[in-house]
């Protein structure tokens, strides 16, 4: 189908950066990575792109440090709010 070769950019982005940042931390947890990958996209804007060498060679190094750093806070704000659910969950069952 046409519609196949569409994607949003920070999938991958995403994907690779809480690979490098939580794998070995969080690697007997696919569920909480899981979650964590979910919250990170949703909160970031779409970029819905074609082929991802056509959107790597329009950016500038600048651009693409600044999408990295944006990646990484949105990785660390979606781990804030996952654990903090998965700990009111917890409690809840506890009470």
């Amino acid at each position: 189908m046409v519609f196949d070769t569409i994607s949003n950019y920070y999938e991958r982005q995403v994907y690779h950066q809480i690979g490098a940042m939580l794998g070995s931390e969080f690697s007997n947890d696919p569920d909480f990575l899981a979650d964590v990958a979910c919250v990170t996209l949703n909160s970031l804007p779409p970029r819905y792109i074609r082929h991802h060498v056509d959107m790597a060679f329009y950016m500038t190094s600048q651009e693409r440090g600044d999408m990295e750093e944006t990646i990484s806070r949105a990785i660390l704000d979606a781990v804030d709010f996952v654990q903090t659910r998965k700990r009111q969950g917890d409690a809840a069952l506890e009470g």
